[in-house]
C-alpha cells in the first residue's frame, strides 16, 4: 500500500508540472550547416611565411538547436550551437506597450545586411558590418525602439592588472520603416577603469554610432550600413584589424574605427538568388606616426534552393588585409566553395 501511495504521489507531482507546460506553445527548430571551402593565403598573411592553400570541410559553429515558447504575455527561448555552446537563453514579458527581455540574446547593436557564407556565415560582420553578439542584458523594446543595459566587455586591462566596472554597457537602436525601405540608427557607450600595479587607474571610454538601411526594389534589394566609434576593441564590436586602445606613459591613446558595407541582390526565380557585397573597415591609434589598419572584402554568390529549408550557396571572394598600422603589407586571402544548409 505504501509503495502504491508513493507511486501515485510521484505521478501527481509530474502531472502538476506537466499541465502548465502543456498549456504553453513550444516551437522547436534546428539548422545543420556545412562549410566546404578552399582558402589561399598569401605569404604575407600566412603564419608559415609562404603561400598556403587549405581545405575547410567542417560542421559550422553556428549550426544550432533551439526552441521558442509563448504562454500568454510571457515568452522566451533558448538556442545551443554545435560547440556545444549556449547561444541564447532569455525570457520576455509583453506588457502591452512594449516587451521586456531578460537574458542572453542579440543586443541592439546587431544588424545582418549581408549573406556572405564563407567563414561560418561571416556576413561581412568583421569587415564593415555591425555585430556586438549575443550578450546577457535587460532590454526594453517599444515599437521600433530598443534600449538595453548589456553585460560590459571590459576584459582587457591594457597592460594593467585589473579592470574596475561601475556601469553596464548602454545600447539603443531605432528602426524606421517607409514602404519598401527601412532605416535603423544605433548608439552604444561603455566605460571602465584600467588599473595598474600601483593601483593607479585610467578611464577607458568607448563610443559607437551607426546607421543601416534596406531598400526593396521588387525582385532586387540593396542593403548597407556605416559606423564610426572610439575604442571599439574594448567595446567588443567584431572587427578585423588592430581596434584596441593602448596606454603610453600613463596616458590612454584612443583607437578610432570606421566601417561600412554595401550589398546588392536579385531573386532570379524561386530556385536561384544572386548577391554581391563589399565591406571596408579601418582602425587607427591616436598617436604620432600611426597609420590606419585597413581591410577590404568582397564576394559574389548564388543561393540554390533544392527544397524547402534545403539550399546550397556557392561563393567566391577575397579579403585584402592591406597595410598594418606600421605600414607593413599584411597580404590577402582568396576563397571559393560553398555552404550547405538544411533547416528543420
Amino acid at each position: 500500500m505504501r509503495k502504491l501511495l508513493v507511486l501515485l504521489s510521484a505521478v501527481a507531482f509530474v502531472v502538476a508540472f506537466t499541465i502548465p507546460a502543456m498549456a504553453a506553445d513550444w516551437g522547436f527548430y534546428g539548422s545543420a550547416r556545412m562549410s566546404t571551402f578552399m582558402e589561399s593565403l598569401s605569404k604575407e598573411a600566412s603564419p608559415t611565411g609562404y603561400d598556403d592553400d587549405d581545405l575547410t570541410w567542417a560542421l559550422q559553429g553556428n549550426s544550432r538547436l533551439g526552441a521558442t515558447v509563448k504562454a500568454g504575455d510571457i515568452g522566451g527561448g533558448f538556442e545551443y550551437g554545435s560547440g556545444p555552446n549556449l547561444r541564447k537563453l532569455y525570457g520576455t514579458w509583453n506588457f502591452g506597450g512594449g516587451t521586456l527581455l531578460v537574458g542572453q540574446d542579440y543586443t541592439p547593436l546587431n544588424i545582418f545586411q549581408s549573406n556572405q557564407v564563407w567563414d561560418g556565415d561571416a556576413d561581412l560582420l568583421p569587415y564593415g558590418g555591425i555585430y556586438n553578439g549575443r550578450r546577457p542584458m535587460i532590454q526594453l523594446a517599444m515599437a521600433g525602439l530598443k534600449v538595453a543595459l548589456v553585460q560590459p566587455h571590459a576584459i582587457s586591462a591594457l597592460g594593467g592588472v585589473d579592470t574596475d566596472l561601475t556601469l553596464p554597457k548602454i545600447e539603443a537602436s531605432y528602426k524606421f520603416k517607409a514602404g519598401p525601405a527601412a532605416l535603423i540608427g544605433m548608439l552604444g557607450y561603455q566605460t571602465y577603469d584600467a588599473v595598474d600595479a600601483t593601483d593607479g587607474s585610467i578611464s577607458v571610454d568607448s563610443l559607437f554610432y551607426g546607421l543601416g538601411f534596406n531598400v526593396g526594389l521588387g525582385a532586387a534589394y540593396i542593403n548597407g550600413n556605416i559606423y564610426k566609434g572610439t575604442n571599439l576593441g574594448e567595446y567588443g564590436l567584431w572587427q578585423t584589424g588592430a581596434a584596441s586602445a593602448n596606454i603610453t606613459a600613463g596616458e590612454l591613446n584612443d583607437n578610432d574605427s570606421m566601417g561600412y558595407l554595401l550589398v546588392a541582390g536579385f531573386k532570379v526565380s524561386d530556385t536561384i538568388g544572386l548577391e554581391a557585397g563589399y565591406g571596408h573597415v579601418e582602425c587607427e591609434l591616436d598617436v604620432a606616426g600611426s597609420e590606419a589598419d585597413e581591410t577590404d572584402t568582397y564576394y559574389v554568390q548564388a543561393t540554390i534552393n533544392l527544397a524547402k529549408g534545403c539550399f546550397i550557396v556557392p561563393e567566391i571572394g577575397k579579403v585584402d588585409y592591406k597595410d598594418s598600422a606600421a605600414g607593413a603589407d599584411q597580404g590577402d586571402l582568396t576563397y571559393y566553395g560553398a555552404k550547405w544548409q538544411i533547416n528543420f
